[in-house]
């Protein structure tokens, strides 16, 4: 068995059944940090189906690589970044824009003193490793 994550109709993801389902209970529990929806549906009769508003997406997305990218916190981090690596792949694939990834890094509030943020080029690195793993 396998999943399906299409950005406002075109396929971006067919991840089997574990992947798929602890995304989705990822994107879950990072809601209240991004602040807002994560635009993961699921359809109704069919549980491995799982339409993405783009917009709400690319919102969810976007705040968590901006505070991905902002965070001094080796933890925080650590616990962020395969969440945020892969759904950064599928909003790319998507068509969707992510501003965070290229712009300015600010600060968080989650950091700590002598730790250092993590740049673009980290995201790129591990996009491009995730997207040959990520079968569409």
């Amino acid at each position: 068995m396998s999943q399906y994550f299409s950005i406002d109709g075109p396929d971006v993801w067919n991840p089997s059944n574990g992947p798929g389902t602890l995304f989705t209970r990822l994107a879950e529990a990072f809601v209240p940090l991004a602040g807002g929806p994560s635009g993961l549906g699921v359809t109704p009769g069919d549980p491995g189906d799982h339409p993405i508003d783009g917009a709400a997406f690319a919102a969810f997305t976007g705040a968590l690589v901006a505070e991905y990218r902002a965070t001094s916190h080796p933890i925080n981090r650590a616990l962020l970044e395969g969440f945020v690596v892969t759904a950064a792949v599928l909003a790319r694939r998507g068509g969707l824009a992510l501003p965070a990834l290229d712009g300015p890094i600010a600060s968080s509030p989650r950091d700590i003193p002598g730790g250092g943020a993590a740049g673009p080029d980290r995201l790129a690195e591990l996009m491009a490793e995730y997207e040959r793993a990520m079968p569409v």
